[in-house]
């Protein structure tokens, strides 16, 4: 396993993504995901207080036990847990710190990140507490998601004598491209770490679907979810990166997580595991050098 860094943090380039923790997956699954993940050389694990409704906070805490120390946790505040509950203001900043420290079972958070921008409350107050966090010992380092280019900016200029965003997680795949369009040229340029979450772009990617067929029972397709993502030329587009793939002795999958570690910014590919067997699978992932002329004909066949 490859690991590269966040600001202080040692990350393995392969994170388990802890979205279906408490919600698609019950306590035991989550124990035995997380076993495999350690087992397999994965340190770094990504989570949010409004994932489960908590619960996956309180099961990743729960299966760490005491290799707690040996290992890298993320999670983020700010998403909307109920009326009281969401936002970037000091004082909830501070209460939803406590709130994850709780449910985690530990007395500190590795990378606590603001989960998306809050138009209410300047971002200077926010680093403001979030640097409390830091000089307290609670967060080792702190980060953002579903930041712009300008709000990147903007935190950059109000950080002040306050802790310093070291990441940044935004949706990034081959199929999303977005993160392209500045925001990871603004990571080099200022040294903050790129987290891509929805790496294989909500399954498309795995290599499990092709045009014209039914998609597999019980995946996301088969149950209506994602229907942006679907699309016939979505899937059609998915056929000819898998063929290319296998043309090079290689899978889909390990075509998604290489294609997102050539980027210079990015640290680590999180993604989401519901078994064993799927982190397994995603820990051996990453590992094709691809050549300048295989990025630019990946480029070529995305263009249709």
């Amino acid at each position: 396993m490859d690991f590269r860094n966040i600001g202080s943090l040692k990350v393995s380039a392969i994170g388990l993504g802890c979205n279906n923790f408490g919600w698609r997956v019950d306590a035991r699954a989550t124990a035995e995901t997380v076993d495999a993940a350690i087992a397999h050389g994965i340190n770094f694990f990504d989570t949010a207080d409004i994932y489960g409704g908590g619960q996956s906070e309180e099961y990743l805490g729960r299966a760490l036990g005491a290799r707690r120390t040996d290992v890298i946790v993320a999670t983020k505040f700010g998403m909307k847990m109920d009326e009281e509950r969401q936002g970037a203001r000091p004082d909830y900043v501070k209460r939803a710190a406590s709130d994850s420290l709780r449910r985690l079972g530990t007395d500190y958070i590795d990378l606590y990140q603001l989960h998306q921008p809050d138009p209410k409350t300047p971002i200077g107050d926010t680093l403001g507490a979030l640097d409390e966090l830091v000089r307290e010992g609670k967060v080792r380092e702190i980060g953002c998601s579903n930041f712009s280019v300008e709000q990147l900016r903007e935190a950059e200029r109000a950080s002040g004598e306050h802790v310093r965003f070291a990441s940044v997680q935004n949706q990034y795949s081959l199929m999303h491209r977005d993160p392209e369009q500045g925001v990871l040229a603004e990571c080099e340029r200022a040294g903050i770490a790129f987290l891509p979450f929805f790496p294989l772009a909500s399954g498309l990617l795995t290599g499990k679907y092709r045009p014209g067929a039914e998609p597999p029972p019980g995946s996301r397709a088969a149950s209506g979810w994602g229907p942006k993502v679907f699309t016939p030329e979505h899937v059609a587009a998915a056929e000819r990166l898998r063929q290319f793939a296998e043309g090079s002795g290689h899978t889909l999958l390990d075509l998604a997580f290489s294609w997102l570690l050539s980027k210079a910014a990015v640290a680590s590919v999180i993604a989401g595991a519901k078994s064993a067997d799927q982190v397994t699978a995603n820990a051996s992932m990453g590992t094709w050098q691809l050549t300048a002329d295989e990025l630019a004909e990946i480029d070529r066949i995305l263009a249709g």
